[in-house]
């Protein structure tokens, strides 16, 4: 699919991404994670990612947050062309603008919560406090538990509330209930869903569960290293009312 995934809209996007392919190579044989993707992701976006593992979903949202590079293409943020900055630019990119959220928490075991999103407090230029960040997903009366204390949800609630500290532009989410019963991954969502409604982050959530997609305005569905199919969602449902 090469025209742009995006939505008709009169206001700019805050990331466009144009034509990007990733190919690995090893030795003589090459792998075609993305097969010229064109996205667009507005501000307040709260999209899902569906797709078969392999489909490319994990590597798009890697070049999109500067983790990685794509082989060919291009991408814009903010007016700046990110497919030209050196590794020093793309980090402070990452650090000052994305929010990452992943399926395994990679917490610190002997910090706390609060200092465990103190970690990102600290390299930020605008952050929240880390008891804010805890606050907003739910987790204000386990400030001083370390990550042993808590449980899985819990533990990805923290990791989001570290992600968010830095109030980023851009949270991107791969499989953040990947890890969790449907009760708890319902809790998970819940505290994402906050965070869009109140920060107005531009969100993408990386799922292979297409119930979670109810619950966003869009859907991209990859295949092969293409977005095969855009869609708006028309009849969102609150993540409280999601059941799998």
């Amino acid at each position: 699919m090469t025209e742009s995934a995006s939505q008709p809209k009169s206001i700019e996007p805050a990331l466009r991404a144009k034509d990007l392919t990733k190919v690995y190579r090893t030795g003589e044989v090459e792998v075609h994670a993305l097969r010229g993707v064109s996205i667009d992701l507005f501000p307040a976006d709260l999209i899902a990612l569906l797709g078969p593992s392999g489909s490319g979903k994990s590597t798009l949202l890697n070049i999109l947050g500067g983790l990685d590079h794509a082989t060919e293409g291009e991408i814009w943020f903010g007016g700046q062309k990110l497919s030209q900055l050196d590794e020093r630019a793309l980090t402070k990119y990452r650090r000052e603008h994305v929010g990452f959220v992943f399926q395994f928490y990679n917490l610190i075991p002997s910090l706390t919560a609060t200092e465990n999103v103190a970690l990102v407090t600290e390299i930020a230029p605008n952050p929240m406090a880390a008891e804010e960040a805890l606050e907003i997903v739910g987790l204000g009366s386990r400030l001083n538990h370390f990550p042993a204390q808590l449980s899985g949800g819990e533990q990805q609630r923290v990791a989001i509330a570290r992600a968010i500290a830095k109030r980023p532009e851009l949270l991107l989410c791969d499989e953040p209930t990947g890890a969790l019963d449907s009760k708890t991954g319902v809790i998970v969502l819940e505290a994402i869903e906050r965070i869009h409604a109140e920060l107005g982050t531009t969100t993408v959530l990386i799922t292979h569960n297409a119930v979670i997609a109810d619950m966003t305005s869009r859907v991209l569905i990859m295949g092969d290293g293409e977005i095969i199919e855009s869609r708006e969602n028309s009849s969102r449902k609150r993540a409280r009312e999601l059941e799998w």
